[in-house]
């Protein structure tokens, strides 16, 4: 059996890790991880003949040679060769989580430091128990900060990949409705996120960031013994940076205050949603704990612009379209109606895709989504999944200009005969959904 010293060594002649022969690069380190209906040490031997250097598997039939290292399994060598590499590092990692804004806050973060630091943070959504080992094996000896960001759907699993990727500071988002059916509800949910917190507190000299508006967060910060915590809100006495929105139309515009030096300033952003206050805010006190400059800070914020459809603007020939249907869940489903109700537009349209793994709370939770979306004054609004038919398809009838679909097949047929014009329109739901569909009927 190959050991994690016998294996780092070997990582570190060969520190591209791939997982996917789909992917080999010349030189690198195959993983063969198993998934529900594929066990990757079947593929171990076309990853060296693609260019593998090594392939490290857990099935002893399949080793041919010495370029296959047997492990007893190959997720938990993956999992301890990262801890095993985070330990010979001596830069800060900025590790984050919450039930959303996770990746939004963790690139301004990587917006602001890579001003002035060789900044290494998440890529795309690997926030997982397989993306976060990855995340820690890439970060090579030019690298001055990390941001890490770990998502979770489940008690201890903070706790794991914390262990893992040993933050230096760390920041949660807030916590909500999100993921309730593997935490057991909203307090399991504040459970699950404080593990960070939990994690920081054993070393004084580690540093968190609290949102001091949050009276979730302030009560979790509260509760732990956190020798170092630094907060950052709306005009609160203690914090770091105060800050509020001037402009939200649909881009944001914020002024915030550098309190110890008491200087304003003012930034425009290109994210839509008053709910993107609080991460900018979060990444503008980081930036100034790092040292950066106000004019700095300001640079990254503003030459961030979202992708991946999280709170993204695109623009087609007569709308305004906020895609935000990455993902889904009660918190974010109400602030992002709330967001567009304070938009001025002739025409607002809201598209609302089924949110998932809500367990039990399924059934009450879209209810209380379609209702929040009737408040609205909207003139169009489309609830699209099973979970909101169930919930609500009695009211097509009923009120007018409020149509549900069992599927986004059913929605795209309606829309084709009955087309949106010159509106102002939020897309949003669980991935799963794919209501990236829709944009060309829009």
């Amino acid at each position: 059996m190959t050991t994690i010293p016998q294996l780092y060594s070997i990582y570190l002649q060969h520190s591209v890790i791939c997982t996917d022969t789909r992917t080999i690069s010349n030189g690198c380190l195959f993983f063969a991880l198993k998934g529900e209906k594929f066990d990757a040490n079947q593929f171990a031997h076309q990853a060296i003949e693609n260019g593998a250097a090594f392939a490290i598997i857990d099935n002893p039939e399949y080793k041919l040679n010495n370029q296959y290292l047997l492990v007893p399994d190959v997720l938990t060598a993956l999992q301890h060769l990262a801890r095993f590499h985070r330990e010979k590092l001596n830069i800060p990692v900025i590790g984050l989580t919450g039930s959303n804004g996770k990746t939004t806050t963790k690139e301004l973060i990587y917006a602001v430091l890579s001003q002035h630091f060789n900044t290494l943070a998440t890529q795309g959504n690997l926030n997982n128990h397989i993306g976060v080992p990855l995340t820690i094996l890439s970060i090579n000896s030019n690298h001055q900060i990390a941001v890490i960001e770990m998502g979770a759907n489940h008690q201890k699993e903070i706790a794991f990949l914390s262990e893992i990727s040993m933050p230096t500071h760390g920041l949660i988002t807030n916590v909500g409705k999100a993921h309730l059916e593997g935490f057991g509800g909203v307090e399991g949910v504040k459970k699950g996120k404080g593990e960070l917190y939990d994690f920081l507190s054993k070393d004084p000299e580690r540093i968190v960031f609290v949102n001091s508006n949050s009276a979730d967060l302030m009560k979790m910060q509260a509760d732990r013994d956190l020798k170092n915590t630094i907060f950052y809100g709306l005009n609160q006495s203690g914090n770091l940076v105060n800050g509020k929105l001037i402009e939200n139309s649909p881009f944001l515009s914020v002024e915030w205050v550098n309190v110890p030096t008491g200087k304003t300033h003012q930034v425009k952003t290109q994210l839509t949603g008053a709910y993107n206050l609080d991460n900018i805010l979060a990444a503008i006190s980081i930036g100034i704990t790092f040292g950066l400059s106000d004019n700095m800070i300001n640079k990254g914020i503003e030459g961030y612009s979202p992708k991946n459809n999280r709170s993204q603007i695109i623009h087609t020939k007569t709308h305004t379209v906020i895609c935000d249907y990455y993902n889904a869940n009660p918190s974010s489903m109400q602030v992002a109606i709330e967001n567009i109700a304070k938009l001025e537009a002739d025409q607002k349209v809201l598209i609302l895709g089924d949110m998932f793994e809500m367990g039990e709370e399924a059934a009450n939770e879209h209810q209380f989504i379609i209702n929040k979306a009737l408040q609205t004054k909207a003139n169009l609004i489309i609830f699209i999944g099973n979970e909101f038919y169930k919930a609500g398809y009695q009211l097509t009838s009923e009120i007018k200009k409020t149509h549900f679909f069992k599927d986004t097949e059913d929605a795209i047929e309606y829309l084709k005969v009955n087309p949106i014009n010159n509106a102002t329109i939020l897309i949003k739901g669980s991935r799963g959904m794919a209501l990236e569909r829709l944009i060309g009927f829009v």
